[in-house]
């Protein structure tokens, strides 16, 4: 049977019937999608007994879930289908034309597949290998509701994707990041469960503001010097993504058949937008989580036990490293994490290892972010063939010079690549610098949901661009 044909018996979601969906619609989908998304957060999994991934706190934020929860695998399944399938057309094994109708729904049918595959082999890992145990004979439902929350998750990114505004990826992480944010700052439930508000002078509170008023009435220092180090690095580095957003490249563009009228084509600094910075840090995530799990199995092995069967593979991948609560201490996955160093320089933590740690994980955050950058904008419209030919077919053209899509093609070549590589240098450096320094949460979560904001804003400026100016809708792709 023809690859082709399996295709038209998955299940999707269709595409509306209008070629600009309304403003009023997308937003109806988006409000709705965003509720569900919190309330499939708040629904415990049936017959779990035991929440090995509560502590990998990093990973819920860069997956866009809540451990625990029927989303537990959240947009994994989706990162790694895309990493996948990049690597596989950046290195040439796979061989699909993006360009064409064809070959884009040969891309989307492919990327479902595997995302499918993943879900079930992500369900399956995080059960049997004790990341969400099960209670005894309750293995197949939990994971059974493991599959149907990772099916609603990528059903519900495909609604947004076709309805509503943006990527369903990038709403479904910047919705989790913000109510971190928010939970970060402002909770008053401790550790212990214990409500400070009720005892604001004696009980300690969990949220950084609330710290920094009880540090200031109780005369606590250091408590006072590393809420407010939290509190002013995250408006700091909110500050440097925002005027980093700014950065732009404009190209005069102008309507071949009406004279004196032209438009300003921006390309961003950060022309891959967030997705780099998204990849990478999912590629990290997965990685560490690998990690803690395999320890988790091998751990007979390393302690003088029974070493045999599951323990004795996962005990090959012990270059991974060891973990402690959830986070590596030792081998690959430690030097590609991150540690606080501000926080350990205000406690008197600080250690060489820590600050060679944290040199690995910036060039590796850089090196990654860049290759993503490069495949992201071959393979999904974006190099300058494609904006070239989006240009050409809208009736636009560079100013001075003639309607040739070859010429528009030159053109853009000299910008876009430079500014995909160099955006890409950029955005890794700052998203792994901001993890140093410490913030309300960790410093890719606030440049994913600064960049994720600001995006979902130019979608909504851009639709009202092209109500403005119907000639734009062809251009944008619309």
């Amino acid at each position: 049977m023809d690859l082709r044909q399996i295709f038209n018996y998955l299940p999707e979601v269709t595409k509306p019937e209008e070629k600009k969906v309304d403003f009023k619609i997308k937003l109806k989908w988006t409000i709705a999608v965003l509720v569900l998304f919190f309330v499939l957060a708040n629904i415990s999994l049936f017959g779990l007994s035991n929440n090995a991934l509560q502590r990998f706190e990093y990973l819920a934020i860069v997956l866009g879930t809540d451990f625990g929860s029927i989303i537990s695998i959240g947009v994994g399944p989706i990162v790694m289908a895309s990493i996948i399938l990049q690597l596989l057309i950046g290195s040439g094994i796979l061989n699909i034309d993006t360009t064409t109708a064809e070959g884009k729904r040969f891309f989307q049918g492919v990327q479902k597949i595997l995302v499918f595959f993943f879900i079930i082999f992500t369900s399956l890992v995080y059960v049997m290998m004790n990341g969400l145990q099960a209670e005894p004979g309750l293995a197949p439902i939990v994971i059974a509701q493991l599959i149907l929350g990772g099916l609603a998750i990528f059903y519900m990114a495909e609604v947004t994707d076709k309805w509503g505004f943006g990527s369903g990826v990038s709403l479904f992480i910047g919705a989790g990041i913000s109510w971190r944010i928010i939970t970060s700052a402002f909770q008053f439930v401790n550790q212990q469960g214990r409500n400070c508000l009720l005892d604001f002078a004696t009980t300690p509170c969990s949220g950084k503001v609330l710290i920094l008023i009880q540090s200031v009435i109780s005369r606590y220092p250091i408590e006072f010097v590393s809420a407010f180090a939290a509190i002013v690095s995250t408006i700091l580095i909110f500050l440097l993504v925002v005027w980093a957003q700014s950065l732009k490249v404009e190209i005069p563009l102008s309507f071949g058949k009406v004279r004196g009228y032209g438009i300003n084509w921006p390309l961003s600094f950060f022309y891959a937008s967030v997705i780099p910075v998204i990849l990478t840090a999912a590629l990290i995530a997965n990685l560490q989580l690998f990690g803690g799990l395999v320890d988790n199995v091998a751990a007979p092995c390393y302690s003088g036990g029974l070493c045999e069967g599951s323990a004795k593979i996962a005990s090959y991948f012990s270059f991974l490293g060891k973990f402690s609560q959830g986070q590596p201490i030792s081998g690959f996955s430690f030097w590609l994490g991150s540690t606080n160093l501000l926080e350990l320089t205000i406690r008197g933590g600080f250690l060489p290892k820590y600050l060679i740690q944290g040199l690995t994980h910036v060039l590796f955050f850089m090196l990654l972010s860049t290759v993503f950058a490069i495949f992201w904008v071959k393979t999904s419209g974006m190099d300058a063939k494609a904006q070239a030919h989006k240009i050409s077919s809208s009736g636009l053209q560079v100013a001075g010079f003639r309607q040739d899509e070859r010429v528009l093609e030159s053109i853009l070549e000299r910008y876009i690549m430079p500014l995909t590589v160099m955006g890409g240098l950029a955005i890794g450096l700052l998203a792994a610098v901001t993890d140093l320094l410490g913030a309300l949460v960790s410093g890719t979560a606030i440049l994913l949901v600064i960049m994720i904001m600001f995006q979902f804003y130019q979608n909504i400026a851009q639709q009202h661009q092209t109500d403005i100016f119907p000639a734009m809708k062809k251009f944008i792709g619309k």
